[in-house]
């Protein structure tokens, strides 16, 4: 976990320094010390890349650890964010927020109310099939996702073109290149109480996964601690949708390779889940807005990275399916 941490740090000390304008160790040193020293460089590290690397930061380990959990949950190593429908919910009560012309409050509670939505339509219809195995409730999802991208297509296809659907595609595809503090600010809250929740319940989170026999033998109440972890999972969703539209990929992939360093034991796979995911988009982000002079979306960047990984991580674990 240190070494993880300690490449949280240089990876934040590289994204203030790289980007359009490059400054040096030295330069960024005195700029961090003095920022009257130099202006226009503490305009850039502090009011434009310091929120987007703590937007990157969080983003990645709420997405990370919401991942981790649903795959807990629901004892599917192929359950992330995406597949549950819950990002594409969340987007698309954040796409009808703009169409109706809410303030960033408004977009919020709709891309949370969006995502609680998906998620339940997903089990409801797993549980309406009636069929066990872990594949059912991907197909579920799937149906569910396919349902939101279709309202989030409607949606765009009504929405003003020149003022709601360049913001509505800004969801779609992710980006932190809007982030600013009040964001950051305005969707923390969200964060920290599915945060805390998650941390609190990881132990049960092992039991889960272990079935729900065992889980009766220990003692757990099965179906109020899963929606306390779906609902916490589903706060984390839907604030990183409010701060940087949809990120595939994260949600799915680094809750594995969290696995495979340290084990299926949730006590240490949340947390550590939690770094690799922020140090994971923090990089990712900084490669957006510095391989080109136009920035690249998140999530096709994710694609192209995560995609190789988790094709290397089911031939390495040969990760059961049903």
């Amino acid at each position: 976990m240190c070494g993880i941490v300690c490449l949280v740090i240089i990876a934040i000390i590289f994204a203030l320094s790289c980007g359009r304008i490059y400054y040096s160790p030295s330069e960024l040193l005195q700029t961090l010390v003095h920022p009257q020293s130099n202006p226009v460089a503490a305009n850039v590290i502090f009011n434009i890349r310091l929120p987007r690397i703590i937007g990157a930061l969080l983003v990645g380990a709420s997405l990370a650890m919401a991942g981790c959990s649903f795959q807990n949950v629901f004892h599917n190593p192929l359950v992330s964010p995406d597949i549950l429908g819950v990002s594409y919910g969340a987007a698309g009560g954040a796409a009808m927020a703009i169409l109706l012309g809410y303030g960033l409050g408004g977009t919020q509670a709709l891309a949370f109310i969006g995502g609680i939505i998906a998620v339940d339509l997903t089990v409801a219809l797993a549980r309406i099939i009636n069929q066990k195995g872990t594949l059912i409730l991907v197909l579920a999802g799937i149906v569910i996702s396919g349902f939101m991208q279709a309202l989030i297509g409607l949606l765009k296809y009504i929405a003003d073109p020149d003022s709601q659907l360049p913001s509505i595609v800004y969801w779609q595809l992710g980006s932190l290149a809007k982030v600013d503090f009040s964001n950051i600010i305005a969707i923390l809250p969200l964060l920290i109480i599915g945060t805390i929740v998650l941390i609190v319940l990881r132990w049960h989170l092992t039991v889960l996964s272990l079935g729900d026999q065992q889980a009766q033998l220990e003692g757990i109440n099965i179906g109020l601690e899963r929606l306390f972890i779906i609902i916490a999972s589903t706060f984390l969703t839907a604030g990183t949708v409010c701060l940087s539209g949809n990120v595939g990929w994260v949600g799915l992939v680094i809750p594995h390779i969290a696995r495979l360093l340290v084990g299926d034991n949730a006590q240490r796979t949340l947390p550590l889940s939690a770094f690799l995911g922020a140090l994971f988009l923090l990089i990712v982000d900084t490669l957006a807005r510095s391989l080109s002079v136009g920035e690249i979306p998140l999530s096709i960047l994710t694609g192209f990275i995560g995609t190789p990984l988790f094709v290397y991580i089911l031939i390495k674990k040969k990760v059961r399916l049903n």
